[in-house]
């Protein structure tokens, strides 16, 4: 494009999204986040990366705060500022999920998480950027009672002038070694597409016109043909060839090769056992049957990166749990991206669980330039 859509993000988290947005030539001008440990990762890591800071700064609050008075607020006279530049103007954000979760606590909307994804439509409705990016767990698209609310929200957003199109993403598809699966609702003002030269209605599904496909590297009937290993006895430290017809890009040890996660900031940030190694020795390479103590296959991708609920991970062929660095390496992040040296375990594996793969993020920002280009092109 032309120019480069300029990017208000909310549930920034450590900023695996807005890194996948901001590497993909977005300009991020605000963040806002909640929990403090993970905002200082979000600026740490930035400093790291050596990004320019937001032009807005970072906003540390409940994002409640800015949907009292929304025409006083701070957050619309940032906003009327970039209109006046003509910018194009998108919000992005994936408010926090375990109420939707069917691992989580499943109180769906009227848990306090839950109450966030209607503040952030709230928030939308209120301010009007020209479109928006919100992500979620698969349970709320899937699990009947999240759904119906779901749509409810996708019924407001029609009826403040967005069309909308969603997809059930895995981030397997994007590149990312690792299965995870997240409900990915976009939204564009109905206006802009019009003046764009499209003929259509307020409320309308882009599902037809929007290119999800484009970036996809892996579909779904290609990666159910690949011979996967299953499991192999666990050798500490032991060599394993990788099978033929495996894309090497798609296995764990090709990110930990890829991201030198032996020598990274965070290699030696990893959960100490609290009663020695016998469980650590015994279970299989690949054996990720269980909910917790599950041990990756190298020659595979991960579970879904989530450590918390007693999520436990094991390295393929080491005694221990991953480590942060190795974390970092599964969400498909660049190996120069590191958590700051303070932050607690509990955080730092949080902070990664909770976020959207890198690749997977950067796919789905070239896609929403890829249909702005087909627009401006129209």
């Amino acid at each position: 494009m032309s120019n480069a859509p300029t990017l208000f993000t909310f549930f920034s988290g450590a900023g695996f999204l807005d890194l996948g947005f901001s590497d993909s030539g977005y300009k991020i001008v605000f963040v806002n986040e909640y929990h403090k440990p993970f905002l200082d990762t979000y600026i740490y890591s930035r400093q790291v990366l050596q990004h320019p800071e937001p032009e807005f700064g970072y906003h540390l609050k409940d994002i409640s705060n800015f949907t009292k008075d929304p025409e006083k607020c701070e957050l619309h006279e940032m906003i009327q500022i970039c209109r006046s530049r003509n910018e194009l103007i998108g919000f992005i954000g994936g408010p926090p999920c375990p109420d939707f979760s069917v691992g989580g606590k499943n109180r769906g909307s009227e848990g306090e998480n839950g109450k966030l994804t209607a503040t952030y439509v709230n928030l939308i409705c209120q301010q009007q950027p020209d479109f928006f990016v919100f992500e979620n767990v698969k349970g709320l698209w899937r699990t009947k009672k999240h759904r119906e609310f779901f749509e409810s929200m996708k019924a407001t957003l029609h009826e403040h002038g967005y069309s909308t199109t969603e997809r059930l993403i895995d981030a397997i598809e994007y590149g990312v070694p690792q299965q995870r699966e997240r409900i990915i609702l976009i939204g564009f003002k109905t206006e802009i597409l019009k003046n764009r030269g499209f003929e259509i209605e307020k409320g309308v599904m882009l599902d037809d016109i929007f290119p999800w496909m484009n970036r996809i590297k892996f579909s779904k009937e290609r990666l159910q043909k690949i011979p996967f290993p299953t499991q192999d006895p666990f050798q500490e430290d032991g060599q394993l060839a990788k099978p033929a017809g495996v894309p090497e890009e798609l296995t764990v040890e090709y990110w930990f090769n890829k991201n030198d996660v032996y020598y990274h900031p965070n290699a030696l940030d990893f959960f100490q056992p609290r009663a020695g190694l016998a469980k650590f020795l015994v279970i299989p390479e690949g054996d990720d049957s269980k909910k917790s103590y599950k041990r990756l296959h190298r020659w595979r991708y991960s579970p879904t990166a989530a450590y918390g609920n007693n999520e436990v991970h094991l390295h393929p062929y080491k005694a221990r749990r991953l480590s942060v660095s190795e974390a970092l390496a599964i969400q498909s992040l660049p190996k120069s991206f590191a958590l700051p040296p303070d932050i607690t375990l509990s955080n730092a594996f949080k902070t990664i669980g909770n976020g959207v793969p890198y690749l997977a993020a950067k796919g789905i920002a070239d896609t929403i330039l890829d249909f702005l280009q087909q627009t401006e092109k129209r």
